[in-house]
């Protein structure tokens, strides 16, 4: 009987490995791919280094558990992708006043649609990946699913990929909590007590993503004004790459009361502060809809939004427009609802679909 093959990708960190370890264990045949998509070190200094200083994936950590249960491993160069699909996604996302999200980019265009291009030319079975998410399989219906472990649950981040792909897509860890995971990832011969978890922006690495920014795009630095809600100006910011709605650090501006960012207007080259009390509000429109569920195009529909990862999930309802987007209504006014940042549906633990906050 001839083995289910998988293209499974390999980023070096403990949840990939440890997925690796269960597929193989599962009888299928693993070909492991690392996809570069942040500069590769010099390896005389990464082998200098402790595991979790190396770079963003971790190629020495791919080949050695790759090694260890017998599988292939190879190194595919996606830094011009990434470069483009994310990077610049990122950085004129900023530069328009909007808070765009790298990691559900990257998923959507390079890391999944990459597994599943080579599965397509290889003529693999399935592509698999370390996020923590599950896919429900129902006779030829396929669902994304929530985590077990609702803590580590990542489906926000996968929400942008195609319903189509579902069929073939495996998430080994999906089933575990991150205790069995690490508890796996030492019995691979993994140093546990030195593998950190992944940072949320890989290619930021240096400072925080102003930083990132100001290098890439010296141009980000164009001043303009802070204003009030009534537009009284307050005072002059750097540029409107360097605010999104809710900060409240790093402004210098005193008025003897806090000030929050509201908003950041683009056309003017403005940013609007205000009260905290000002940053909640009650509904969003969201575009650039990704869908898995068409119901919630058909009519009004009861959901469970998140409109950021760390946060939990809010009751809404979702009522379709004719123009292909969604109006958000949500049940309790949430807090600094930030255009570009994605908005993801769901029903218990099914996610329904999503989009980009306008």
């Amino acid at each position: 009987m001839t083995r289910r093959t998988v293209i499974l990708g390999m980023s070096g960190g403990v949840d990939s490995s440890v997925a690796a370890s269960m597929l193989v264990e599962q009888g299928f045949e693993v070909h492991g791919v690392t996809l570069q998509v942040w500069e590769q070190e010099d390896e005389l200094v990464a082998a200098s280094k402790r595991w979790q200083e190396r770079g963003c994936c971790k190629v020495g950590v791919a080949k050695y558990v790759a090694k260890r249960l017998g599988i292939t491993h190879e190194l595919i160069d996606m830094r011009a992708s990434f470069r483009t699909g994310v990077i610049e996604d990122f950085l004129s996302g900023y530069l328009a006043g909007t808070t765009p999200n790298p990691c559900v980019r990257c998923n959507e265009r390079v890391k999944i649609r990459s597994l599943y291009r080579i599965a397509e030319e290889r003529g693999a079975d399935f592509i698999a990946t370390g996020h923590y998410a599950r896919i429900e399989r129902n006779h030829n219906r396929h669902s994304l699913r929530r985590a077990n472990d609702s803590r580590k649950d990542q489906s926000y981040f996968l929400h942008r990929i195609s319903p189509a792909w579902l069929s073939r897509i495996l998430f080994p860890v999906g089933s575990l909590q991150k205790a069995e995971v690490w508890a796996q990832a030492e019995s691979l011969g993994l140093p546990a007590d030195e593998l950190k978890e992944s940072q949320e922006i890989c290619f930021v690495t240096q400072g925080d993503y102003r930083t990132f920014i100001q290098a890439e795009k010296p141009e980000s630095r164009r001043a303009g004004l802070f204003t009030d809600t009534a537009g009284n100006m307050l005072g002059h910011h750097e540029g409107i790459a360097y605010y999104t709605p809710g900060q409240r650090r790093g402004l210098g501006i005193a008025t003897g009361r806090r000030l929050y960012v509201q908003r950041v207007v683009p056309e003017t080259q403005s940013v609007v502060l205000g009260p905290e009390e000002s940053l909640f509000r009650s509904d969003c429109v969201v575009a650039d809809l990704n869908v898995f569920d068409e119901s919630i195009m058909q009519g009004p529909t009861q959901a469970e939004v998140k409109v950021r990862y760390a946060t939990p999930p809010a009751s809404a309802a979702l009522l379709p427009n004719d123009d292909q987007t969604v109006l958000v209504r949500f049940h309790t006014p949430q807090r600094a609802l930030s255009p570009g940042q994605s908005a993801v549906f769901y029903d218990g633990d099914r996610v329904l679909g999503g989009g980009i906050i306008q």
